[in-house]
């Protein structure tokens, strides 16, 4: 379709040499995870060609307005996406879709149908996967290069905070990534 590939190369070009050091999770391998999460929901999935270039196009620059500062950085990188999808001669009717899709990721996640299903659960796929530890750990170290946090008792209330507080929304991630979530949250409610 369109552009994908452009905008593609474009974007995790801009997020490879401009991101800040300190974003130690919001960096580029979580953008790509997040599109390697979206393509296995495409595999599973019957959706249509229209539909898989929206989620990956959004799954491209769901995170993008970290560019700018993480202040209200979904709002700030649906309007960054905009601005780029008109450059590749993208309609409005798709380029609010993909901003829609970038938005449903902003948390408490709210996704509106089921592509933001989608892109939230891939989003924070890792919750319910074995390598929740080694990723939460990029993200302690963010939060404390932003002084969110300060120490591991504050990390791990967060953690146990926001697993309890956080929920699936598609089948697949329902069945086969909650499971996981719970004994993660299990055992930091245990040490």
């Amino acid at each position: 379709m369109k552009g994908y590939r452009s905008l593609r190369k474009q974007v995790l070009s801009k997020l490879k040499s401009d991101l800040p050091a300190s974003l130690t999770y919001h960096g580029i391998a979580h953008t790509l995870d997040v599109l390697n999460v979206c393509n296995q929901y495409i595999k599973r999935e019957k959706l249509s060609e229209e539909e898989r270039y929206l989620l990956r196009i959004g799954a491209i620059v769901h995170d993008m307005g970290f560019l700018k500062g993480a202040t209200n950085h979904e709002a700030v990188g649906a309007e960054m996406a905009e601005v780029l999808l008109k450059k590749l001669g993208i309609d409005q009717k798709r380029i609010d879709l993909v901003k829609g899709l970038v938005m449903a990721t902003k948390i408490p996640q709210n996704p509106q149908n089921h592509l933001q299903r989608i892109i939230c659960d891939a989003d924070l796929d890792y919750l319910g996967r074995k390598d929740y530890p080694e990723i939460s750990q990029k993200l302690f170290e963010e939060l404390t290069n932003m002084k969110v946090i300060s120490n591991g008792q504050q990390w791990k209330d967060l953690q146990i905070n926001f697993l309890k507080a956080h929920h699936f929304h598609t089948p697949f991630a329902i069945n086969y990534r909650e499971p996981q979530k719970q004994i993660w949250l299990q055992k930091l409610l245990d040490s």
